[in-house]
């Protein structure tokens, strides 16, 4: 009998997409299939390479999504899911000082917590990454949804004169209501690159599989209640700058910016790089006029949910984040042993996302010998608002951690009360309940793994702090 699951089109997409090579329904020439076999050749070699330099001859096995029968099943028991409940404090610093003022915080505490991510979570991002010179491609009028629109298409070129053999560039889609009265709020939405054709053929394929697609949603997209609201948008599509494999840690922006030698463990991973090319596009929104360059907020889901949780940690400049079921590198908390584990997130499938470092807390150490949790990263968002989106755990699945990543909002609370807002409350709220009157938002809708449901909140959450200029 076959199993149906429901789940969202991208995630689906991104997981046949790195294994298409095992599935007869999708056509590959010889080629492609050559050259997906030498990409997992290359990521296998580098992990490898990685685990000598950090001399960990044994990585714990990540948990099992999909079997229930396996014998590492992800855990989904709540007696069993805290193995480690005392979680590092954010307003104790390095040296056992209580974190009592703001400025103590600004100071000293949010820079201890910066480098511990820097240095064992999401690597550095070294200091001699290449300059970006942006240049408009084209620029035309359309309408969507009756909104007059002007489109710019935009490339980021980076400098590869230290290293002529790799070349990068950050493709940029902007869209801007025409009808604005003056400079507008911008989402820049961290998106996948799939051609209607792919899409047509994967669809197929999956459902030839057994595999239940979620219907078509209803409903304004999210870019027509952005547009209606008098916000632009734009999309950012992150691996056209850093590919989403250890194969790629070679090019891209990362290895541009180390002239293509391998990684060493304290470097940046993906989702790393991934924020900064939304830093270099928010470069580009600061020199447009017609851009509210203090109103820009950063949206994603799933692994770009992480990516965008990332990017409004590090970068101040974001006004404010949607974070779409990020799981763990997240929002999650990592000593959290529910759903998805450290194992997998460690393992050759995931681990260039991350610095080199982070390996030994599946090796050697554990989630409890981190110096920081996912707490920590939402509290350096403070006291700027967040978003924090989930589908129900019947649908989307316990794989990603909704509680998990309630829990570490709580926990981020005294550094948000500390700087003068209102975190969550202690309790979370039944699935469909939007929290939206705190600094951070949060809902969890009755879909599955997609924050587009959530889109309504977020904009009634946005408009409490961000005012776009009326229409003329």
């Amino acid at each position: 009998m076959k199993t149906k699951i429901l789940i969202s089109a991208s995630i689906i997409f991104l997981a046949v997409l790195k294994t298409c090579a095992q599935f007869p329904g999708i056509h590959m020439t010889a080629a492609q299939r050559a050259t997906m076999r030498a990409q997992q050749r290359a990521t296998h070699a580098d992990y490898e390479r990685m685990l000598d330099i950090l001399h960990i001859r044994h990585m714990r096995p990540g948990a099992n999504g999909l079997n229930p029968h396996a014998p590492n099943y992800q855990n989904t028991d709540e007696a069993k899911a805290n193995p480690y409940p005392q979680l590092p404090n954010p307003l104790v610093s390095n040296l056992g000082v209580p974190i009592t003022t703001p400025a103590l915080w600004w100071k000293l505490r949010r820079g201890e917590i910066e480098q511990d991510f820097d240095r064992d979570v999401y690597g550095y991002v070294p200091r001699n990454v290449p300059k970006v010179t942006w240049k408009v491609i084209s620029i035309k009028r359309e309408t969507n949804h009756g909104i007059p629109i002007i489109i710019q298409r935009l490339a980021g070129e980076v400098d590869n004169s230290a290293d002529p053999s790799i070349t990068v560039n950050i493709p940029l889609t902007l869209t801007l209501p025409a009808r604005a009265s003056g400079p507008v709020p911008v989402l820049i939405h961290f998106g996948f690159n799939f051609s209607p054709a792919m899409m047509k053929a994967l669809r197929a394929m999956l459902k030839a599989r057994g595999v239940k697609l979620p219907p078509a949603p209803t409903g304004p997209s999210w870019q027509q209640q952005l547009l209606d609201a008098d916000w632009g948008y734009a999309v950012l599509i992150p691996t056209s700058y850093q590919a989403d494999n250890g194969a790629g840690l070679r090019s891209g922006i990362i290895g541009l910016a180390n002239h293509g030698r391998p990684r060493r463990p304290y470097q940046w991973g993906a989702l790393r790089a991934w924020a900064w090319g939304a830093s270099r596009a928010l470069d580009y929104l600061e020199t447009d006029p017609a851009v509210n360059a203090h109103a820009v907020a950063i949206e994603g889901l799933s692994r770009y949910g992480k990516a965008a949780l990332v990017t409004m940690a590090y970068d101040r400049r974001f006004a404010i984040g949607l974070i779409g079921s990020s799981g763990k590198a997240g929002a999650a908390l990592y000593r959290r042993h529910f759903g998805e584990q450290m194992g997998n997130i460690a393992g050759e499938g995931e681990y260039h996302w991350m610095a080199g470092n982070f390996l030994k807390f599946d090796g050697p150490l554990t989630a409890n010998d981190l110096p920081v949790d996912s707490h920590e990263l939402i509290a350096m968002c403070a006291p700027r608002p967040i978003f924090i989106s989930y589908g129900s755990p019947q649908v989307e699945g316990t794989w990603v951690d909704a509680r998990g990543s309630y829990m570490a909002a709580v926990a981020a609370d005294p550094v948000y009360e500390l700087l003068g807002k209102r975190g969550l409350p202690a309790a979370m709220p039944a699935i469909g309940t939007a929290l939206i009157s705190t600094q951070i938002g949060w809902r969890q809708h009755h879909g599955g793994h997609t924050d587009i449901p959530n889109w309504p909140a977020f904009m009634r959450f946005a408009a409490r702090f961000i005012q776009p200029p009326p229409p003329r």
